[in-house]
Parts: structure tokens; sequence; C-alpha cells
């Protein structure tokens, strides 16, 4: 009797862009049964993922890392990059994810869409040994567009690339190639990187010990103001104070929450955002019979207020009344 071979499976880490489209596609086209692996977080989400894979025929879960991301976010082993992201810790993280997944699963091998030298950070012949070592993974990882250069004694080596730097010219004629017409552009990357948003999140886990979901949702909209700036006795430590408007690589958690929080709608679609992201305990500010920017009071203090008042009729446009009437009212007011 004829023995049956089982078919060879492969785990890809798939973001939805063109890296990892191309990954899949030359996997697939060696027989190899692909299946994708997209994470979710408070950061970033499973749409674009969601929407090559359907596009491109490819099997797709998805895993929320949401928990475990954002304390890597706030204390990242390796450090971070020009902002916020924790590059290297965030990617060990998701191969940690994918290898308990290969291991229940029984996937072959787990495979990414990485270019060598694409990414300063995390993307470099060190960092993604790294990377390796510490998911430990040596040696199991494969990455088709660069396979040629980091693992030049690899099976079916004629079958991959051999692609560096952060060039797209041999992607993109490998798109062709394989027929692959819709994928998104290179887009500015993870909202981390953000140098606006990275002051904002910062911000935030300095000045708050529990941090909630909705403040980070609050993060992408509107202007943001602290009412009460932080004391001496609560500031970072000596060696990790910064230049205004810089990012510290460490934080020294405060004892206690300090500081209470307001953001104003910079249009009517972010006032409707704000509206929906409010909770029991916020207080909502508006102008009475007036358009303009909605605020979001998020804490106790009889000051803030008074600050949001302020805010409101500085950024009013065409406010001819400096004395206007507001109106107050909370989430129970218009659930």
């Amino acid at each position: 009797m004829k023995s049956i071979s089982r078919k060879v499976c492969a785990l890809l880490l798939f973001s939805g862009g063109l890296d990892s489209i191309l990954a899949a596609k030359i996997l697939e086209k060696q027989g190899i049964e692909v299946t994708a692996l997209t994470f979710v977080s408070y950061f970033f989400d499973a749409g674009q993922a969601r929407k090559s894979a359907k596009e491109n025929g490819i099997k797709l879960i998805e895993k929320d890392i949401s928990r475990k991301h954002f304390e890597i976010v706030k204390n990242p082993r390796f450090g971070r990059g020009t902002g916020m992201n924790p590059c290297i810790d965030c990617h060990l993280l998701m191969l940690r994810e994918a290898k308990k997944i290969a291991l229940k699963k029984k996937y072959d091998f787990i495979a990414t869409g990485e270019v060598l030298g694409q990414r300063p950070m995390s993307q470099n012949i060190e960092a993604l040994k790294l990377i390796e070592r510490e998911a430990g993974l040596i040696g199991k990882i494969i990455r088709p567009l660069s396979e040629k250069i980091l693992n030049p004694r690899a099976e079916l080596l004629g079958k991959m690339h051999g692609i560096s730097g952060r060039g797209r010219k041999e992607q993109m004629a490998l798109a062709n190639k394989y027929g692959i017409k819709n994928y998104p552009t290179p887009a500015g990357g993870c909202i981390l990187t953000d140098k606006e948003y990275s002051k904002k999140l910062s911000d935030l886990v300095y000045k708050i010990k529990k941090i909630k979901e909705s403040d980070l949702k609050l993060l992408r909209l509107g202007r943001h103001f602290w009412t009460r700036p932080v004391r001496k006795s609560e500031s970072l430590e000596k060696k990790d104070v910064l230049p205004k408007g810089k990012i510290s690589k460490k934080f020294t958690e405060p004892k206690l929450s300090r500081g209470v929080k307001i953001i104003l709608g910079r249009n009517h679609k972010e006032n409707l955002a704000l509206k929906k992201l409010a909770e029991r305990n916020d207080l909502l500010v508006e102008l009475k019979d007036i358009p303009g920017p909605l605020a979001l009071v998020r804490g106790k203090d009889k000051k803030a207020i008074e600050v949001a008042k302020k805010k409101i009729i500085k950024y009013a446009k065409k406010l001819e009344n400096k004395n206007p009437d507001f109106v107050f009212f909370n989430q129970k007011s218009i659930s």
C-alpha cells in the first residue's frame, strides 16, 4: 500500500502588505500550504490583513495580543525607535506567539515577509539574529524575500530571493510576476512611530497608573491638555529627563494617578467620536447653541472645568461673544 506524504505547512506572519503577500505566494508556488497569522493590539488592527488575505485567497487567522503588547510598549527590554515603538520587542512577541500556535497546530515552520535592511531598527542582521535567538527559533524562520542572503545554504534556495534594503522595485516586479494587482502602497507605518501620537502616549503612560482601553482610543482624537503638571517628586529620574517635546526611553511609574485630562474635538466628526468614547464619570462640555469644539474632561478637578471652557473659547471659530454660555453633560445623558 502506498504511503501518503503529508503536505508541508507554513505559518506566515502576515500584515497584509505587499511583502507578506509575496512571501505567501513564493511559498505556495513550491507546494507549501500557507496559513497567514495576523495580530491585533490597541495600536493596530487586522483590517488590511483581512482585505489582502481575501483578495489573494490566503487562509487567515487572527490573534489578539493587546495586553501583552501594551506591556512591552510601556517597558521594552530592547529599547525604542524614534517614538514609542518597541520594534524588536514587538517582533519578538509576535514570533513567540506564532511559535505557540505552530507547536500546537503542528506547522512545519514559521515564515515572515521581512526584508533585510528595510527597517533600520528591527530588520538589520543583528536584530534578526537576536529575535530568532530570544524566541527560541534559531534556523527555524524562513524569510522568502531575503533568504538567499540570510541563509545561503537553505533548501529550495533557487526558489527564494535575495532582496535587501528599502527599495521596492524588486517587490513590484515580483508582484507583476505573480499577478498580484491589488496591494497597499507603503504608508507611514506603525502609529507608535508618529511623533505627536508618541508624545501623547508617553504623557499618558507617565501620568496615569491605570490606563484603560478608551484612554488609548482617545489618543487618536483631538487636542490634549493636562490641567495639573507633575510635581518634581513625581517626575522622571534625572537621567531620563529630556528636552521639551522629546520622549523618554524609560519611565518611572508614579505611585498615584496624577493629572486631569481635557480633550478637545477639532471638528464635528471628532466631537461625535468623543461622545461615543465618553465614560460614566467623564464630563462633556460644549457651547450652548453655538457650533464649536466639544471638550471631554476625564478626572476629578474643579479647575479642569474652567480650563476646558477657556480652551473651547480659544479654539472656537468666529466666536464673537467672549463670555458664552456652556452646556455640561455626561455619558448617562446621551445613552
